[in-house]
């Protein structure tokens, strides 16, 4: 395969897409293509500590309010940031993309990489979780109850990156694609982290949990009901100790121990640590953050798949009854295959070579 010039877009709200593009761009260097990046938000930071080519753009974000997504803020704000992010975007673009001359675009839900390739005939594949939403039929229990969000989300998903020449779909569950993105769309297996495809898991005597939102302030009172069991909580950005329950700041080398050692995680339902957790045999508990559909459906797809609980709110009682199962739901994960990231590098190397 001769070397390519690949212009790679990753939208910097949520975390999952930089750690997952990090793996793709890794891959794609090591076969001996250049890659720049573009990328916003937190994303940015990421990838500039592991690759030398990464331009800093700037992206939506999402508010949160006790432990919900606020649609309205996050409209507003984002509404009035739009002029100014413009501006900056199209300088970025100019000044260090358009004299790159890439031969190929892969967007990571990143509209700016999409609007370059369009602009300039490139051949472009998206590579994400979220087109699954619009791409894949889904049974009536998966969005049963969230019908409005859940119609929300799916036009917001079909009106991004619209007229790909590929769709990557990665995802721990795959339901059947639409008759009219049938060829075009290939779900493949979780891409995961190398720190992740070199634990080696154990069964500890304690729970992680991973807290997305600071300003949910449930979790923590839930947590101290439970005295028998040992929690490990990421997310709320602080050291502390409160007696069985232990808060942690991010540390990536003691998040995947800890990790890899838990019995079980209780997360918000993101699809980074769920997929993360899966490929460790770790059930799951899952409170999807409110009017997120697509942490609903994540969630939903668990419990579907047998491999943990999902509930509309933190309970106390229910998560108490979920750790008194866990046998049942480690039966279930062990029938989970996976050759690490075999499958979808072969997509991706597949569709260098066809498209550019």
């Amino acid at each position: 395969m001769r070397p390519r010039r690949i212009l790679y877009g990753v939208v910097g709200e949520g975390m999952g897409h930089a750690t997952r593009s990090q793996v793709v761009a890794a891959h794609l260097e090591a076969q001996g293509h250049h890659v720049k990046l573009v990328a916003s938000g937190r994303a940015h930071a990421y990838l500039a500590a592991r690759f030398a080519d990464v331009v800093e753009i700037r992206g939506l974000t999402l508010h949160y309010r006790h432990g919900a997504m606020d649609r309205d803020v996050s409209l507003l704000k984002n509404v009035a940031l739009a002029p100014s992010m413009l501006l900056a975007n199209v300088e970025a673009y100019l000044s260090e993309v358009r004299d790159y001359r890439p031969d190929l675009v892969f967007s990571d839900f990143e509209s700016w990489s999409w609007a370059f390739a369009k602009r300039f005939g490139l051949p472009i594949v998206s590579l994400d979780n979220q087109q699954i939403i619009h791409k894949c039929k889904h049974d009536r229990d998966v969005w049963e109850g969230a019908e409005a969000d859940y119609r929300a989300t799916r036009a917001f998903v079909k009106a991004k990156l619209p007229g790909c020449d590929h769709y990557v779909v990665t995802s721990f569950f795959a339901p059947k694609v639409r008759e009219k993105w049938q060829g075009r769309v290939t779900i493949v297996p979780p891409i995961l982290r190398r720190e992740i495809l070199d634990a080696r898991p154990t069964r500890g005597d304690h729970v992680l949990v991973y807290q997305t939102s600071t300003s949910d302030d449930t979790l923590l009172d839930a947590l101290a009901t439970l005295t028998g069991e040992r929690f490990v909580v990421y997310g709320l950005r602080r050291d502390e100790q409160r007696g069985h329950v232990v808060l942690k700041g991010f540390r990536e080398a003691e998040f995947v121990a800890d990790l890899a050692s838990a019995k079980a995680v209780v997360t918000n339902a993101g699809l980074s640590l769920i997929h993360e957790a899966i490929y460790l045999g770790k059930p799951l508990f899952c409170v999807p953050v409110a009017h997120q559909f697509e942490q609903d459906m994540n969630a939903r797809y668990v419990e579907k798949y047998g491999y943990g609980l999902t509930v509309p709110r933190m309970d106390a009682g229910a998560l108490g009854a979920f750790l008194g199962e866990l046998p049942k739901f480690e039966a279930a994960l062990a029938r989970h295959v996976q050759q690490g990231n075999e499958a979808a590098f072969a997509v991706v190397d597949g569709l260098v070579e066809a498209l550019s």
